[in-house]
């Protein structure tokens, strides 16, 4: 795994600082907990549009650059769709890292 935001990511579940599930996830959208969320880019319709629009509502930055698979990698588990990072320092460096393009 060479990509440094995924990286970060298996460094923040290690942490307890990831928000797994896409109940877990909006409640902690709802909450004001989650710093950054990533839903997978085969996540299904549904489960996106209720995502995006809990983030955009939020005004919470959203990642769907990464698949199923890779966030599943990540974090050491399986079927991964919808994660949220709790850790501002965590999603401080993944927002730097994503405008730079790594």
């Amino acid at each position: 795994m060479t990509d440094r935001i995924l990286n970060l990511l298996g460094l923040a579940k290690r942490a307890g600082m990831l928000t797994t599930g896409e109940e877990k996830t909006i409640e902690s959208i709802q909450r004001n907990r989650a710093k950054i969320v990533f839903i997978a880019s085969d996540a299904g319709s549904s489960t996106a549009k209720k995502v995006r629009d809990k983030c955009n509502y939020y005004e919470i930055p959203l990642i769907d650059d990464y698949t199923n698979e890779a966030l599943s990698t990540a974090t050491g588990a399986s079927n991964r769709v919808v994660l949220s990072v709790t850790d501002s320092g965590f999603s401080r460096k993944m927002l730097q890292l994503k405008e730079k393009g790594k």
